[in-house]
């Protein structure tokens, strides 16, 4: 440990105001939250400040759905934010919200530096406009189909089902998804930050700064080329008006990292100090940000463009994480498996999921899976049969036969030597991250203190006459690996190192703390320290996450436009006659051959048995079926269409499908009764 203290100020991503906290959200804040801890155990000066992030157009429809202001909305979401971080023990110095005072004015202020320097621009667009709600639309609130392989109810900027990226313009029977109204394309003139103007200093900055598996993505931007981005939004919004445009509002995107600034000068406010040592450009402070893998975008590009050019300090570090899988699955609502933080802490204790996560990050971007019986077996492997053994194994007999008083010695030295010698190592992981790493060298040295233990046999000896002192001895030796062995988890378990400080009656666990062993030193009754995790509470847990989502949906007011049925996106067509619906010969037929065209990307060529006559036809249905797949199947066909001579050769006939199109069609298929030939009454 180096002698100077470091001053150091860190960071996680601002929560949207407008939903709760879940256990995906949590690996980020128990991730920052460990290792702001082990810094502050070290001896450095680690501050901690978050916000919520309160601005934008979903927080102005939801309190417009739910019949409140937004902000009566932000207010009660801040609330409910903070009892979960709370009760998962995230140790917040400050924390805040973008909807103050002091973020207004650093918003104000840093866009003013970036007009004043030459790097803001103005383009008049056009975008998709609500003309019943009379509002511009982002992005996701246009929803349609998508123009690349025509899947339904997509939103406007990509499609989830082909991963395709397009503009809202582009989509096919879109509609508002705030009124359903279709959108009209309207101009606006928007404000857009000069981003390619910090290129060069980027290109730097991001090497040095941002983890190597985030520069290769972060390259590809680079290569790409930086565009100018649109930092305005047209009212009505809900944020902070531009200074010097009226009606015209910063992007959520902008004044949300700002909020970083604004929370820690609020906090420098009340607690006296000195906010420029930090932000300054000069500053020799530290300056961290903990983030989703998923927002490394604004953080790595725009945020620190926006910094240079405000003329502010840039972090020394942007630490991206991956995301939370459960049981090899993303997150799913109707498994029960979306679990929310108030949910899981009305059945289990937070310390079992901040240790489980500890033993599963590391310091890349890769994902990682709270898998549910893993959980339960590592925590009561780990922590109740290893750690909290130890001193459950020694406390007893030095209560009773020697009312609390350990030894003045040390029968193993060199064991005890060996653990304190981990303290190194074990802080260059907890330093760099790897707390996965730092997880697995504990549970080494609790299996060496068990097997210390479990030689010693303390339990033997204490009936033996005479062996008084080596009773008394071998357990002041677990006693002190295990005051080792929470020394370390302090970081992750701050709960049970507070209890563990209590029963071994002292101040706390300093890191260099443990050098100086417990010698001549009166402790107090041990109490249990942590309770098996019970399957029963698990399964509990996960009916409980179900039902709570259930009665959140039943209660929650409805959505802005319910998805558009089938029959609003097509309507019926217009009425016609009984003749001439009669005209129409409907037959079933079997597809003997299917097979690809050449040249053609869409269709494939069928051949068809009518109960002894065959025909050929070309379907459009290649993106929805291979040909072997087809072979055998029962359709129903237009056997009286005129043939109709195509680039490719004669149609004789046309087979009926339902869908929008791309991979979402299917063929009509009749029942297995129905044979070849038969007419469709």
């Amino acid at each position: 440990m180096t002698d100077k203290q470091r001053k150091i100020l860190v960071t996680s991503a601002l929560p949207y105001a407008n939903g709760p906290i879940h256990l995906g959200h949590l690996v980020e804040y128990i991730q920052t939250d460990i290792w702001v801890r082990f810094q502050n155990q070290r001896g450095n000066h680690c501050t901690y400040v978050c916000a919520d992030d309160a601005h934008g157009t979903p927080i102005m429809l939801k309190a417009d759905q739910m019949g409140t202001s937004p902000q009566a909305l932000i207010e009660q979401v801040s609330q409910e934010h903070q009892r979960d971080f709370s009760g998962f023990m995230v140790g917040f110095d400050n924390y805040y919200s973008t909807h103050s005072e002091e973020n207004k004015h650093f918003a104000s202020l840093i866009y003013t530096r970036l007009r004043d320097g030459g790097h803001i621009a103005k383009k008049t667009i056009t975008q998709a406009y609500d003309p019943e709600k009379e509002m511009f639309l982002p992005d996701r609130f246009v929803k349609g189909d998508c123009p690349k392989c025509g899947a339904q109810d997509q939103y406007g900027d990509s499609c989830e089902a082909c991963g395709a990226t397009y503009s809202p313009v582009e989509l096919k029977n879109a509609y508002s998804a705030v009124s359903g109204a279709k959108p009209i394309e309207k101009e606006s003139e928007h404000y857009f930050f000069k981003l390619g103007d910090f290129e060069s200093f980027l290109r730097q900055w991001v090497d040095k700064h941002v983890q190597e598996q985030m520069v290769h993505k972060l390259n590809e931007w680079f290569e790409s080329g930086l565009q100018n981005w649109d930092i305005s939004r047209d009212a009505p919004y809900w944020g902070f008006e531009i200074p010097d445009a009226p009606g015209k509002y910063f992007y959520v995107w902008l004044d949300a990292p700002i909020g970083y600034i604004a929370s820690f000068k609020n906090w420098c406010d009340k607690n006296s100090v000195d906010f420029d040592e930090y932000w300054n450009e000069s500053s020799d402070t530290e300056l961290y940000h903990f983030i989703g893998k998923d927002i490394a975008y604004f953080h790595t590009l725009f945020w620190p463009a926006m910094l240079e050019g405000a003329g502010f300090r840039k972090p020394n570090g942007v630490f991206c994480h991956g995301f939370l899988t459960v049981n090899g699955q993303k997150m799913s609502k109707s498994r029960g498996t979306f679990i929310m933080a108030e949910t899981y802490l009305k059945h289990l204790r937070p310390e079992y999921l901040r240790y489980y996560f500890a033993a599963k990050l590391g310091s890349g971007i890769d994902d990682i899976d709270l898998s549910m019986d893993d959980f339960r077996m590592r925590v009561n492997a780990d922590l109740v049969n290893k750690v909290v053994n130890i001193a459950s194994r020694c406390a007893g007999f030095i209560k009773k036969k020697f009312d609390g008083k350990l030894s003045g010695q040390l029968v193993e030295q060199a064991l005890y030597n060996e653990a304190v010698a981990l303290a190194e190592p074990i802080a260059a992981a907890y330093e760099a991250r790897e707390y996965g790493k730092a997880m697995r060298e504990i549970m080494h040295l609790a299996d060496k203190a068990n097997q210390y233990i479990d030689t010693a046999e303390p339990w033997v000896l204490a009936k033996q006459e005479g062996k008084e002192q080596e009773v008394q001895d071998c357990c002041t030796m677990g006693i002190n690996l295990f005051r080792v062995i929470i020394s370390y988890l302090a970081p992750v378990l701050p709960q049970v190192a507070e209890e563990t400080a209590t029963f071994l009656n002292i101040d706390g666990f300093a890191w260099d703390a443990i050098q100086q062993p417990l010698l001549d030193h009166q402790i107090n009754k041990f109490k249990p320290l942590m309770q098996r995790v019970d399957e029963d509470k698990v399964n509990a847990m996960i009916e409980d996450s179900k039902a709570t989502l259930a009665a959140i949906a039943a209660t929650s007011p409805a959505a802005p436009v319910a998805q558009k049925t089938e029959l609003e996106k097509n309507p019926v067509a217009e009425e016609i006659s009984f003749d001439d619906f009669a005209k129409v010969d409907l037959r079933v037929a079997l597809i003997v051959k299917a097979e690809h065209v050449k040249g053609a990307d869409k269709l494939l060529q069928l051949t068809l048995d009518l109960g002894g006559d065959t025909c050929n036809v070309f379907a459009g249905i290649k993106s929805a079926y291979n040909p072997e797949d087809l072979e055998g199947k029962l359709t129903v066909m237009v056997a009286n269409l005129a043939p109709r001579k195509m680039k490719f050769g004669m149609s004789e006939g046309m087979v009926l499908a339902a869908g929008p199109g791309g991979k979402d069609l299917w063929i009509l298929e009749p029942h297995a009764g129905a044979q070849p030939g038969m007419r469709i009454m």
